[in-house]
């Protein structure tokens, strides 16, 4: 019998042994820069991240990109083809390198319609994708790059569980919409004044507190809204554990 509680991924760890049986896991290893999702490609499997952080950007014409959403140890990839989605819609790929599960789409399909725990789970983890998607896109036209870059820095600190990771310099401007002298700028700006390191390619969070201070509300918003989605009223009056 498979214990859920050996995962480390938040949604496998809060089913039964039978549902995780019945999703028919591997495991598999996320390298850097793995193409996870790809516009118009087919979906074959759902992807449960346990270690490491990956991205959903929208590509645009001229080949820029920005990110909609990330995925860390809370997240289901893949989610959308359960509710009928054949093929991707969004580049899905590998930020920081790491490991989870995957589960062949039909056998995941067949879970979710039992209408049990795995249902209910992703379902509100896609409303906290919206909520992140929904908040990122009001911080990128309200808010200054360095605020910006101090949010998703502590983001990716919290989905990797490491104040330490590798995080290549054109993916910090990508991710934020912005050119790469404007970022570094605003790198600088938070490097100088001994919040963060980032040297080689390595982001190294040296004061966090200061640098929640530094981030505007946004961070809090997406962090509570990961962070405790397992514990949100499904609406029954019933919690899940």
């Amino acid at each position: 019998m498979v214990e859920s509680s050996r995962f480390k991924n938040s949604i496998l760890r809060s089913l039964d042994a039978d549902s995780v049986l019945r999703l028919q896991l591997k495991p598999v290893q996320f390298a850097l820069r793995r193409e996870i999702e790809f516009p118009g490609n087919a979906i074959d499997n759902l992807f449960f991240v346990e270690e490491g952080m990956a991205s959903m950007t929208n590509t645009f014409e001229d080949g820029s990109q920005v990110e909609v959403g990330m995925f860390g140890h809370e997240s289901v990839i893949g989610a959308s083809a359960l509710m009928g989605t054949r093929r991707s819609l969004n580049r899905v790929y590998t930020q920081i390198a790491g490991s989870g599960q995957s589960s062949p789409l039909e056998a995941a399909r067949r879970e979710f319609l039992r209408g049990g725990t795995f249902q209910s789970l992703t379902l509100r983890y896609v409303q906290t994708q919206l909520v992140q998607a929904m908040q990122s896109a009001g911080c990128n036209a309200k808010h200054e790059v360095e605020q910006r870059l101090a949010r998703w820095l502590l983001l990716c600190a919290d989905r990797v569980g490491s104040l330490t990771f590798r995080m290549p310099h054109e993916f910090l401007a990508d991710m934020l919409g912005n050119t790469r002298p404007a970022v570094s700028i605003a790198a600088g700006l938070l490097r100088d004044d001994g919040l963060i390191e980032y040297t080689r390619g390595v982001v190294q969070i040296l004061d966090r507190e200061r640098l929640e201070q530094r981030s505007c509300e946004c961070y809090r918003i997406i962090k509570n809204h990961l962070d405790n989605y397992l514990e949100f009223d499904g609406g029954s009056g019933d919690h899940l554990h």
